[in-house]
C-alpha cells in the first residue's frame, strides 16, 4: 500500500475553527478539542489506501468524499505523493452546492 503525506488546504482549516466553535457553543470547550482531534486522526489516516470514499468526478475531476461518524463528511484529493483535505463539512451542510467555488 502506497504511503502519501496528507495536507489540509487553508479552507479545510477554517472548517476545523468553525466546527471547533460550533461544538464549543453547545458542548464546551474540552468536548470541542477531542471531536476535531478524531476528525483529524481519520483524515490523517488517509496517508494509507487513499483512494477510498466515493468519487464525486461531476463536481471535481478527482475529487473523493469520505464521512466520518455520519455527521462529517471530508472532501478531499489524491495526488501521486499526497492527499490534499480540500474542504471538512459538518453535520448535514449541503456541501455538494458549497463545494464549487471553495478549494
Amino acid at each position: 500500500m502506497r504511503r502519501r503525506t496528507v495536507d489540509y488546504s487553508l479552507r479545510a482549516n477554517r472548517d476545523f475553527a468553525w466546527i471547533y466553535g460550533t461544538v464549543a457553543e453547545v458542548g464546551g470547550t474540552r468536548i470541542a478539542f477531542n471531536y476535531v482531534q478524531r476528525v483529524r486522526a481519520f483524515c490523517e489516516k488517509l496517508e494509507y489506501g487513499s483512494e477510498r470514499g466515493t468519487r464525486r468526478d461531476e463536481l471535481r475531476p478527482g475529487l473523493r468524499v469520505v464521512g466520518f461518524e455520519r455527521r462529517i463528511s471530508v472532501a478531499f484529493m489524491v495526488e501521486p505523493e499526497r492527499v490534499v483535505i480540500l474542504r471538512v463539512f459538518y453535520g448535514g451542510m449541503d456541501w455538494e452546492n458549497e463545494f464549487g467555488d471553495n478549494d
